[in-house]
C-alpha cells in the first residue's frame, strides 16, 4: 500500500510540474524559463512534503523494491602500490555523475546502496569545485593540493582538480541532437517515462534556433517520431514528447542504430553531434547483451557522434549496461531520480553535459619513491589504463565538457612509514639490482595529462609537478576538505578494506567546514544524506565516534 501511495504522490508531482511548465507562449524565452524554474522548485518542494510520510515509513521498515533485478558490476578496489616497484599510475578521466544521484535514491528510500553502485569518482564529480578558469588557451587548467589524510593522519592525501573552459551558451557550437527514448513496457512507471518527458522538455527549453533535435523511440521495434527540427519550434518538439506512451519489449540495439543513422544524416561538421539516450537499460530484444551493445557503440562512435546516457527508474535499473554504453560511446552518464536532478543536469549543466571541449583525456602520475613509499588511487577502478596506453593516441579515454570539473584523489603512505599492513608485498627480484631512490627535488609526484581537440586525432601533453608543502588539514581549501569528506563517505558505504579510521561523524564535521558558497545547496544536501545513511547503517564495525 505504501508503494502505491508513493507512486500516487510522484504522479501528482509530475502532473503539477507539467502544468507549471506550460508557460505563457507570449512571453520571452528567457522570462518563461525563469518563471518555469521558480515554479519547478516550488512544486518539487510541495511534492516532496507529500511523500515524506511514506518515505519515513519505508525507512522504518527498511523496505526493498519488489522483484528487484537491478544490476551493478562488482568493484575491485585499487590497492596500495609501492612507488619503488610501480612508480606509474595511469587512468582516464570520468565526468559521470550517475552514481551519486543513484546512491541518494537508495538512501532516501530507506536502504543503503549495493557496494557495486558506489563509484567514488562519480560521487566526487557530482559536485562543482571552485577552480579558476584556464588562462593559457588550454581547454582546461590543472590544480593540486596535498595535506593530511583525514581517515589516517599518518598518510598524505593528494587532490587533483581539472577545470574545463566555460563557454557562454550563445557561443556554444550549434547542436545536432537525437533524443533516443525507451518507450517499452518497463518504462510505464511514474519515475520513468513521465519523468523522461519532464526532463527532455526542460532540455528543449534550452535549445536555440540554430540547434536541431530529432526523436527516435524504441520498444519492440524502433521508429522516428520527429524528424530533425529546429530548436525554435519548441511547441512542436514538446508535442511529440507528450504524445509518447509506453508498452512492449525493449529492442535497444535497433533504437541505437536508428538514432545514430539519424544523427549522421543531419551531421554538423563544426557542431555538437550527440545522441541522448533515456532508458532504464533493461534491453531484452535483438542486440541486448552488454558485449553486443558495447561492440555496437564502439563502431558507431567512429562517426563523430557523441553519447549521453540518462538513467531512470528503480527495481530493474541496469547500471552496468548504462555505464558501459557511456564509457564506450565517447559520452557521459547521469541518473535522473527526480525533476530537480533533471534541472541540474540538463539546465544548469547544459554546456558541460552536452558540449565536449576535450576528448580522450588521460592522466599518468609518476611518484617519487624517496618521498612516497606507496600510493592508492581512490576510485576510478574501471578507468585504470595500462601505462603504455598513455602515449597511444588510439586508446579511448574520457571526455571533458564545457565548464566541467574533474577531481581525483590519491592516498599516499610516506617514505619512512614502518607500517606495511596496507601494502601487498612483492618478493625482491633475482636478476635485477635493487635501485635506491636518488631524487632530492622535493617533488612528491609529477602529473602528465594528454588530451585531444574534439575533432582531433593527435594528443597534446601537459606536465604538472607537485611538492608537499605540509599544509595542515584545517588550512586547506574548501575544495580539498569537501572532496575528502565525499571520498570518506564512499569508503564507508562501500565497506572499503581501506577505510581505516573513517567514520560518519568525521565526514559531517569535515563537510560542514567546507560548504563554501553552496548557492545550489548541494553540499548541504550531502551532509543531510550522510546523516541519513549513518542512521541506516547498523553494521557494528562502522565507527560513529
Amino acid at each position: 500500500m505504501k508503494h502505491i501511495l508513493y507512486g500516487v504522490a510522484i504522479i501528482a508531482m509530475l502532473v503539477t510540474l507539467f502544468a507549471c511548465g506550460k508557460g505563457d507562449h507570449g512571453a520571452s524565452a528567457a522570462d518563461t524559463l525563469k518563471s518555469d524554474e521558480i515554479a519547478l522548485n516550488q512544486e518539487v518542494d510541495k511534492a516532496q512534503q507529500e511523500v515524506a510520510k511514506v518515505r519515513e515509513d519505508a525507512v522504518a521498515e527498511n523496505k526493498q523494491p519488489q522483484f528487484n533485478t537491478e544490476e551493478y558490476d562488482n568493484i575491485v578496489e585499487n590497492r596500495f602500490l609501492t612507488a619503488a616497484q610501480q612508480p606509474l599510475s595511469t587512468f582516464s578521466i570520468d565526468v559521470d555523475e550517475a552514481a551519486y544521484s543513484n546512491i541518494r535514491r537508495y538512501i532516501n528510500g530507506g536502504t543503503l546502496p549495493p557496494k557495486g553502485a558506489v563509484r567514488i569518482e562519480e560521487m566526487l564529480n557530482y559536485f562543482d569545485y571552485n577552480y579558476a578558469q584556464p588562462t593559457d588557451g588550454s581547454p582546461f587548467a590543472v590544480y593540486t593540493e596535498i595535506s593530511d589524510c583525514p581517515w589516517n593522519s599518518k598518510h598524505r592525501l593528494v587532490h587533483i582538480g581539472l577545470q574545463g573552459r566555460s563557454i557562454e551558451k550563445q557561443n556554444l557550437p550549434p547542436a545536432n541532437l537525437v533524443f533516443l527514448i525507451d518507450v517499452s513496457g518497463s518504462m510505464d512507471e511514474p519515475n520513468k517515462l513521465p519523468l523522461v518527458k519532464t526532463s527532455l522538455k526542460l532540455l528543449t527549453d534550452q535549445l536555440r534556433p540554430q540547434d536541431r533535435v530529432a526523436i527516435v523511440v524504441y520498444a519492440g521495434n524502433a521508429g522516428l517520431v520527429l524528424p530533425s527540427t529546429s530548436g525554435e519550434e519548441k511547441a512542436k518538439i514538446k508535442e511529440a514528447i507528450d504524445n509518447l506512451g509506453a508498452g512492449g519489449s525493449t529492442a535497444g540495439g535497433e533504437g541505437i542504430k536508428l538514432a545514430y543513422e539519424t544523427a549522421k544524416a543531419n551531421f554538423k561538421k563544426e557542431g555538437n553531434n550527440r545522441v541522448i539516450l533515456a532508458t532504464d537499460g533493461d534491453f531484452n530484444v535483438g542486440v541486448s547483451s552488454e558485449d553486443a551493445l558495447v561492440t555496437l557503440i564502439e563502431e558507431e562512435r567512429k562517426s563523430g557522434v557523441y553519447l549521453t546516457v540518462l538513467g531512470f527508474g528503480m527495481g530493474n535499473y541496469k547500471d552496468n549496461k548504462m555505464q558501459q554504453l557511456a564509457d564506450k560511446g565517447n559520452g557521459n552518464q547521469a541518473y535522473i531520480d527526480d525533476a530537480t536532478e533533471a534541472n541540474k543536469v540538463l539546465v544548469h549543466e547544459f554546456g558541460s553535459t552536452l558540449f565536449t571541449i576535450a576528448k580522450d583525456v588521460k592522466l599518468q602520475v609518476e611518484f617519487n619513491p624517496s618521498i612516497a613509499k606507496a600510493y592508492r588511487l581512490i576510485g576510478y577502478e574501471n578507468r585504470v589504463m595500462a601505462n603504455e596506453d598513455f602515449n597511444n593516441d588510439k586508446k579511448d579515454a574520457g571526455e571533458l565538457g564545457a565548464g566541467h570539473t574533474v577531481t581525483a584523489l590519491y592516498e599516499i603512505i610516506p617514505a619512512g612509514d614502518e607500517d606495511d599492513t596496507m601494502i601487498t608485498k612483492v618478493d625482491a627480484l633475482k636478476y635485477q639490482a635493487v635501485k635506491t631512490p636518488t631524487s632530492n627535488s622535493g617533488e612528491i609526484m609529477t602529473i602528465k595529462l594528454r588530451h585531444k581537440e574534439p575533432s582531433g586525432d593527435v594528443s597534446k601533453l601537459i606536465t604538472h609537478s607537485v611538492i608537499d608543502e605540509h599544509t595542515a588539514l584545517a588550512q586547506t581549501s574548501d575544495n580539498f576538505r569537501f572532496s575528502a569528506a565525499v571520498a570518506e563517505f564512499g569508503l564507508l558505504l562501500r565497506e572499503s578494506a581501506f577505510k581505516q579510521n573513517a567514520n560518519y561523524k568525521q565526514v559531517t564535521e569535515l563537510a560542514n567546514t567546507a560548504k563554501g558558497n553552496d548557492s545550489d545547496g548541494y553540499r548541504s544536501q550531502f551532509i543531510q544524506l550522510v546523516n541519513t545513511a549513518s542512521s541506516l547503517d547498523t553494521r557494528k564495525e562502522v565507527s560513529r565516534r
